[in-house]
């Protein structure tokens, strides 16, 4: 079976980050998001201790689709520098994995 990986980055606008989400799964690079609330960030920016609002999305995707999804997110996105993250998925329901697989995976032309 493929590697699963998430993969997460961070936006500080709610639209945006529905849109980054939805577009993702509808091009099946990933075969989901979450969004999660959101939070406050503390971060330095430019020389500048910066505190904004941000949302995070998880990507659940599989290590062949992640240079893909990584692309299409830095194009999609506004942050001039956008986070973007994967960390490994060491285990979990099997059959999980597999729709993870199954559903990240371009579909055949019909």
């Amino acid at each position: 079976m493929a590697e699963i990986v998430i993969a997460q980055t961070t936006i500080d606008d709610e639209d945006q980050a529905k849109a980054l989400a939805r577009g993702a799964v509808e091009n099946r690079l990933a075969a989901c998001a979450h969004i999660d609330q959101p939070f406050t960030a503390v971060y330095w920016w430019k020389g500048s201790l910066e505190t904004a609002q941000e949302w995070r999305i998880s990507y659940k995707t599989t290590t062949d689709r992640l240079p893909e999804l990584g692309a299409w997110v830095s194009r999609q996105h506004s942050y001039e520098v956008p986070e973007w993250i994967t960390l490994p998925v060491t285990g979990g329901s099997e059959a999980y994995l597999k729709w993870v697989v199954e559903e990240s995976s371009p579909q055949p032309a019909e």
